[in-house]
C-alpha cells in the first residue's frame, strides 16, 4: 500500500503487499495519468501515499477509497478466501458515489491512520457499489434493518467468510467506530462461537423473508381503488404529496394516481396530483435555474433538498410530468419535463450519447454550495430592473433561507405571477427563460459538484423510456432522437457477442454482469422505442433480452425474477417492493405485458400472471408498497394508456395523434401499420355477419367525433369466403374532426376503436382498443 517513492514514520501501520501486487498497484496509479487526483489527505509531493487495490476498479465510489491507509478488497474471491484463511470477521461498507455521508465517514475514519491500523490488523475490509451491485446492498440492508430498525448509507456491517452478518449499522463517527471496532475484536476472540451463531440466526431470517411466499389470491380492481384511498388518506392538502418530511417524489405512486385518475376521470384525484407537482416545481427540491430535480426534500414545503440529483429521478419525473400534461394541458408541467430532460442532456451525457449516474450535494465540501445565491450575487450578475424581477420571482432575502444564503424557489406559480403583471404565461417566460440563462453561466464558474460519470444500464433505461415516452407526447423529436443515440450506444458497448447484458461502463470500460433491472429497464426502454420509432430491430433486441432475463433470474420454484445470482452472496433477494424506484418484478410484469401485446406470445402473458399471484398475498396485505406493480395489474386487465396500440397479436400497429386546429377544436389521425398476410374488415363490410371497423369516442361526455374520413377498401377474395370482401390492407389512415363538449379540466382525448382482424387461414375474434392520441400543434 506504500508506493516506493515515497517513505512515511506511518509505514508501519499499513500491510505491506507482495512485490508482484505492489507493481500491479504502481502501473495502475501510473495508467491513471497526469491529470488523475487522488482523493486522500496523504500526499507526498503531490502524489498519493497510499493505493489499495480498489485503485483496479470500475466504480468513482470505490476509487474515492482507493488511496485510503485501510486495506481495501473489493467484494471478490480473494476477499472471502484471505479471511478464511487468516480467521479473521470481514467488515464490509456499502455506498456510492454522491452519498453525502459516506464522504463524511471516509474523511473522518478511512482516512485515519488510527482506524486503518485496527480494520488492517483485524479485518477483511471489502468496500462495495451498491449502484453496481443492488443486489448485495438489498440483502445486507435487509439484515441491518432487523438488527437495528432502520438503515441507510454508507451501510456499515460484519460479516464471517461465509458471508453471513452478525452487526450492522450505518453512518459512525469515528469515536463510536472506533470503539465498536475493538468491541468485535474482542468478541471475535473471546466468543466467536456466539457471533457465528447470531450470523447464522440473521441470515436465516433474511433468506425466511426473502423466499416467503405468502398465500396466493386473486388480485381485482378493488385492490387498486383500496390502495388509492389509502394514498389519499395521506395527502398533505397544504404542501402537495403524500408524506410527511422528508418529502420524496415516490414517482411509483404518482404514475398509479396518474393512471387512475385518467381512467376514472377523478377530478378529487388528480387535483391532489396536479397541486403536489406544481408544489414540487415551485420549491427548492426544483433547480429553478439550471432543471432537474433533487433526491428529496427535508422539509414539508418542498423547499430545502437534499442537494443531489439522480439521474433515475430524472427520468421518473419527466415521465410523470409529461403525461401530467398530456391530462391536464398545464404547460408549466411540460415545461417542467422539457427543463429536466435538457438538463440531463446538457450536463449528464456522454459524448456517445449514453447517461451519467449522478451528481453529487457537495460542492468545496459543503452540501448545496452550488445552488445557492445571496441577494448581492444577483445583483452584481443582473442589471437593476431584471435583479429586482428575479429578486421578488424567486424568493429571494438578505437573509435567506438556507445557511445565509437562499435556495430559489417560486412562492406563486409562474402562471400566477403573469396574471397578477397582466400578461400572458408566454410573455412572462419570455422575459425569465434568458434571465435563467445568465445566472446559470454564472453559477457553472463554481467548482461544480463531483459527477458520478458511470454509466448504469438500469438507469440509461428508464431515462431512455422518458425520453421517447416525452417525445411523443410533446411533440418533440430531439429527445426520440437522444433515445435513438443513446441506445445504440448501449446495445453496441453493454450487449457481448453472446448476447449477455454488461452492467457498467466507466470511461469507455464495460464491466458487471447484469442484473435483473439490468435487463427489466433495458428492455422496456426498447419498447418504448419501438413504439415510437417502429423500428423492429429494437422490438427484437428487447425479446432477446427478456428471454435472457428469464432464462438468468427466473426462480423456477415461485415464478418471480431474483436479482442477481452473486455465488458469493448468502441469498439471493427478490426485488417486490417499489420504493424510490420500482420493483424489478414490476417493471418485469410491464416488459412480459407490452412483448404479450406486441408478439402475441402466450409466455409472456403467463409469466406476467404469475408474477402478480406469487406477490398477491403480500400485495393485498401492504399494497402502498407495490404501486407500480398494480399499475401493471391494471393495464394488464385494462390495456396500456398510450398513443400506440396493437391488435392481432401483435400483426396490426395503431398510432393515433391529434392536431390542435382551435381552442375547441382537433383533428384525430389513426395510422395503421398492417403486416403481409393480414388484413381488416372496412368499416362498411360487404357481409353484415362481419365486424366493421369503427372509431368512436371513449369519453363521449366531453368530446364529439365528426367527419370520420375512412380510406377506400379493397374489394378481395379470400380462401374461406366465397364472395368478395372489403378490407383494409397495409398502411392506412382515419382521420375525423374532433369538437369539446365539455370543459371538464382532467380529460384527454380517449378513442374507441373496434376491428377483426384477418389472415388467410382464420379470422381472429373481434378486438376493442382505447387509444389516448398524442397531440401535436
Amino acid at each position: 500500500m506504500i508506493s516506493p517513492t515515497a517513505f512515511s514514520v506511518e509505514a508501519d501501520y499499513i500491510v505491506r503487499h507482495p512485490k508482484k501486487l505492489q507493481q500491479q498497484l504502481i502501473t495502475a496509479l501510473h495508467n491513471k495519468g497526469k491529470d488523475y487526483k487522488a482523493r486522500t489527505r496523504h500526499l507526498i509531493n503531490g502524489q498519493p501515499f497510499y493505493t489499495n487495490r480498489l485503485i483496479f476498479e470500475d466504480s468513482p465510489y470505490l476509487l474515492q477509497h482507493a488511496h485510503n491507509p485501510v486495506n481495501w478488497y473489493s467484494w471478490s474471491d480473494e476477499a472471502f478466501a484471505v479471511a478464511k484463511r487468516e480467521n479473521k470477521p470481514i467488515f464490509l461498507s456499502i455506498g456510492y458515489a454522491t452519498c453525502h455521508w459516506c464522504h463524511v465517514m471516509e474523511e473522518e475514519s478511512f482516512e485515519s491512520i488510527e482506524v486503518a491500523k485496527i480494520l488492517n490488523e483485524n479485518f477483511i475490509a471489502i468496500k462495495v457499489d451498491r449502484e453496481q451491485h443492488p443486489d448485495i446492498d438489498t440483502a445486507y440492508m435487509m439484515a441491518v434493518t432487523m438488527l437495528t430498525g432502520h438503515g441507510g448509507w454508507p451501510m456499515s456491517s460484519f460479516i464471517t467468510a461465509e458471508g453471513k452478518p452478525f452487526f450492522g449499522g450505518t453512518y459512525y463517527p469515528k469515536p463510536s467506530f472506533i470503539d465498536l471496532l475493538l468491541k468485535i475484536k474482542t468478541a471475535w476472540k473471546d466468543d466467536k462461537p456466539i457471533l457465528l451463531q447470531q450470523a447464522d440466526q440473521v441470515a436465516g431470517a433474511v433468506k425466511d423473508v426473502m423466499s416467503q411466499q405468502s398465500s396466493v389470491t386473486s388480485l381485482e380492481q378493488s385492490t387498486i381503488e383500496t390502495v388509492v384511498k389509502q394514498i389519499l388518506q395521506s395527502y398533505d392538502a397544504q404542501s402537495g404529496g403524500f408524506s410527511s418530511a422528508p418529502k420524496f417524489p415516490n414517482e411509483p405512486i404518482l404514475l398509479l394516481l396518474l393512471q387512475q385518475a385518467e381512467r376514472n376521470h377523478s377530478a378529487v384525484l388528480m387535483q391532489a396530483v396536479e397541486h403536489t407537482l406544481s408544489a414540487m416545481a415551485q420549491g427548492g427540491m426544483y433547480d429553478q435555474i439550471g432543471g432537474g430535480f433533487h433526491r428529496y426534500s427535508t422539509d414539508e414545503q418542498w423547499l430545502i433538498p437534499h442537494f443531489e440529483k439522480m439521474l433515475y429521478n430524472q427520468a421518473y419525473l419527466s415521465r410523470v410530468y409529461a403525461q401530467a400534461y398530456r391530462l391536464t394541458n398545464n404547460p408549466l408541467f411540460a415545461r417542467t419535463a422539457r427543463q429536466t430532460l435538457d438538463y440531463v442532456l446538457r450536463e449528464m451525457t456522454a459524448s456517445s450519447g449514453v447517461f451519467y449516474s449522478a451528481s453529487d450535494a457537495d460542492s468545496n465540501g459543503e452540501e448545496g454550495q452550488y445552488f445557492i445565491w445571496t441577494a448581492d450575487e444577483i445583483k452584481k450578475n443582473l442589471n437593476k430592473g431584471d435583479a429586482g424581477f428575479i429578486v421578488s420571482l424567486f424568493g429571494v432575502t438578505e437573509k435567506g433561507n438556507f445557511e445565509g444564503k437562499n435556495i430559489l424557489f417560486l412562492p406563486q406559480t409562474l402562471d400566477q405571477v403573469a396574471k397578477r403583471q397582466k400578461q400572458s404565461l408566454s410573455q412572462l417566460l419570455a422575459r425569465v427563460d434568458p434571465l435563467l440563462i445568465q445566472l446559470r453561466n454564472v453559477r457553472e464558474k463554481r467548482l461544480p459538484p463531483l459527477i458520478d460519470n458511470k454509466i448504469i444500464v438500469a438507469w440509461n433505461g428508464m431515462f431512455i423510456t422518458a425520453l421517447s415516452e416525452a417525445g411523443d407526447i410533446l411533440n418533440e423529436p430531439k429527445y426520440i432522437d437522444a433515445a435513438i443515440k443513446a441506445t445504440d450506444a448501449l446495445m453496441e458497448t453493454q450487449i457481448t457477442k453472446d448476447n449477455e447484458l454488461l452492467r457498467i461502463n466507466l470511461n469507455g470500460n464495460a464491466s458487471v454482469a447484469a442484473k435483473q433491472d439490468d435487463y427489466a429497464h433495458f428492455a422496456e426502454a426498447l419498447i418504448a422505442l419501438y413504439d415510437v420509432t417502429s423500428e423492429e430491430r429494437y422490438l427484437k433486441k428487447a425479446k432477446l433480452l427478456t428471454d435472457k432475463m428469464t432464462a438468468q433470474f427466473m426462480d423456477a420454484k415461485s415464478g418471480v425474477l431474483v436479482m442477481g445470482k452473486d455465488k458469493l452472496l448468502f441469498t439471493q433477494p427478490k426485488d417486490d417492493y417499489d420504493g424510490a424506484l420500482p420493483s424489478g418484478n414490476a417493471v418485469a410484469v410491464l416488459v412480459f405485458n407490452r412483448l404479450y401485446q406486441r408478439l402475441g406470445e402466450q409466455n409472456y402473458n403467463d409469466k406476467a400472471t404469475k408474477i402478480l399471484q406469487t406477490f398477491s398475498g403480500r400485495i393485498e396485505q401492504n399494497p402502498r408498497a407495490y404501486t407500480y406493480m398494480l399499475a401493471q395489474l391494471d393495464e394488464l386487465k385494462k390495456g396500456e394508456i398510450t398513443a400506440h396500440r396493437f391488435a392481432a397479436r401483435g400483426a396490426i400497429k395503431i398510432d393515433a395523434e391529434t392536431k390542435t386546429e382551435g381552442a375547441n377544436q382537433k383533428k384525430l389521425i389513426l395510422k395503421f401499420s398492417i403486416k403481409p398476410g393480414w388484413h381488416i374488415n372496412s368499416h362498411q363490410p360487404l357481409q353484415k355477419q362481419l365486424i366493421a371497423t369503427d372509431i368512436a369516442i371513449g369519453n363521449s361526455e366531453f368530446w364529439e367525433l365528426k367527419s370520420i374520413q375512412y380510406p377506400q377498401p379493397k374489394r378481395l377474395k379470400t380462401e374461406f369466403e366465397d364472395q368478395p370482401l372489403a378490407l383494409y390492407q397495409g398502411q392506412f389512415k382515419i382521420t375525423a374532426d374532433l369538437t369539446a363538449k365539455a370543459a371538464f379540466k382532467y380529460s384527454a382525448v380517449k378513442i374507441k376503436l373496434t376491428l377483426q382482424a384477418c389472415n388467410r387461414q382464420s379470422c381472429l375474434a373481434p378486438e376493442e382498443l382505447i387509444l389516448y392520441p398524442s397531440d401535436t400543434f
